[in-house]
């Protein structure tokens, strides 16, 4: 799904209600879904990783290069977070995926004389630069499920979907996942529905520098109280600061009675 729409669509047209719906297609047996984010022809037929996909034929010092390698990290992180957050109850985690491989695996097959010249990974990537931000943004994605058992909490409730702001939200237990796929556009005080008056603190941020962002939000972006004000079908609401290409994760951590 996520290959289709990124070769062929450009980022200012996508739509979010098709990636919802088509993350969603089989909530009727969410047990039974396997999910995952990388291209799994790759192994296999030799098609492109997905981070291949998203960075292209990237030259360091080439014009435009900085900002590409901005999109396609900020992509790679929110793409594995909603994948990961939205669906069934188990993830699939391609080895290369979690850090953005650039290059295609090939197995030994017939088809290329049964050459492992394209049966490695380069481990070396790790030492530096935007493939060890991407290692270290699904370290914590791992734990984030490891620590607060995300998959094991029921299916989330996808409240809001806004096609013309590029913005997803929903709640998933204590969680609220919020995503601004948005390739420009930067919300200031973004009203999304919550269904329990309290404080959410940010637990996890995409744009945080260690994960290859740009560090956009603020010590004071990560509590914020509920407004008594009902917004997307929700009781209350918070109002969030979502930089574009950009994922928070923020818990419920002080339930307030009013």
């Amino acid at each position: 799904m996520w290959f289709s729409l990124l070769e062929n669509v450009p980022d200012h047209e996508w739509r979010m209600s098709k990636i919802v719906t088509t993350l969603i297609a089989d909530r009727q047996y969410p047990e039974k879904m396997l999910i995952y984010a990388e291209n799994h022809n790759q192994s296999i037929s030799g098609g492109c990783s997905f981070a291949e996909i998203l960075f292209g034929k990237i030259k360091k010092d080439s014009p435009g290069s900085k900002e590409s390698l901005l999109r396609g990290c900020s992509l790679h992180k929110m793409i594995r977070l909603i994948t990961f957050t939205i669906g069934g109850h188990a993830y699939l985690n391609f080895m290369g995926n979690e850090f953005g491989h650039p290059k295609r695996v090939e197995f030994p097959m017939r088809s290329n004389n049964f050459s492992f010249s394209l049966a490695n990974r380069q481990w070396d990537l790790l030492a530096a630069g935007v493939h060890q931000d991407l290692f270290s943004f699904d370290k914590e994605l791992m734990n984030l499920d490891e620590s607060e058992r995300v998959l094991s909490r029921g299916l989330p409730n996808i409240h809001h979907v806004n096609d013309t702001n590029m913005v997803i939200s929903y709640v998933r237990g204590p969680f609220l996942f919020v995503f601004n796929f948005h390739p420009t556009d930067s919300y200031e005080g973004y009203n999304v529905g919550v269904e329990e008056a309290g404080e959410y603190q940010v637990i996890l941020n995409s744009d945080e520098l260690k994960y290859g962002g740009q560090g956009l939000l603020k010590e004071n972006h990560y509590i914020q109280r509920t407004i008594n004000r009902r917004v997307d079908g929700l009781p209350y609401c918070l109002e969030v600061f979502l930089p574009s290409r950009t994922a928070q994760v923020s818990k419920l951590t002080r339930i307030l009675r009013i």
